[in-house]
């Protein structure tokens, strides 16, 4: 019983970084990809065109609940812009638009304890996405707030005790069924809240990894 005990307490050190407690700081640099939507209105109206990718950025605080399990609190923001397409019987007016897309969530990363330098992972979030929308055309703006979810898979890579370099690709996306999705003017000319067209964000970077609390000496 001694010496397994003594194998446990020498094993936990090997891995300072996923000590319960531990206190992360994450900060966020990807490029977001673009998206093609589309959405019928009736038998002469439809809407199609592209929301473009661009460059996103945020931070998240992580607490390590226990060895291989963290929980993260995340803010996400791209600025992109939206080209439109409306087919309304024959007429096929387009519309620019500025579109901000903020993301606060909640999730859970589970990771693979492979070495104490390198820590892949995957993880689940859910949480909101604030959506604003102005026509640069007119002038006109909306904004809605959906129920979002995301994804993501990657790996940490400790340079030293307190920093890292983070590597991640993921999904981000509003679960148009409990009504999210992101939302334009069907005519054109408002930039509001009617009309449905699902938005499905791919990203792909990394950011920086800090340790707060952890791996003290």
């Amino acid at each position: 019983m001694a010496q397994v005990v003594q194998q446990t307490q020498t094993a936990a050190p090997s891995f300072p970084h996923q000590v319960p407690g531990v206190l992360r700081l994450n900060a966020y640099t990807t490029y977001a990809f673009d998206d093609k939507v589309d959405n019928s209105y009736s038998s002469t109206q439809y809407v199609t065109g592209t929301l473009e990718g661009g460059f996103e950025y945020g931070g998240g605080l992580e607490y390590i609940l226990r060895p291989a399990y963290g929980l993260e609190l995340t803010y996400l923001r791209l600025d992109s812009k939206a080209t439109l397409d409306y087919y309304n019987s024959g007429q096929q007016p387009r519309n620019d638009f500025d579109l901000a897309s903020n993301y606060l969530m909640l999730g859970g990363n589970r990771y693979l304890l492979v070495n104490p330098r390198l820590e892949p992972y995957f993880g689940l979030q859910m949480g909101m996405g604030i959506y604003n929308v102005e026509n640069t055309t007119t002038g006109e703006s909306g904004s809605a707030t959906k129920f979002a979810w995301g994804i993501k898979v990657g790996a940490n890579i400790w340079l030293s005790d307190k920093i890292g370099l983070k590597l991640q690709a993921g999904l981000l996306s509003a679960v148009q069924s409990v009504g999210g999705g992101l939302y334009f003017g069907t005519g054109g000319t408002g930039a509001g809240v009617t009309g449905y067209s699902t938005y499905y964000q791919w990203t792909l970077g990394g950011g920086l990894i800090f340790d707060i609390n952890g791996n003290k000496k």
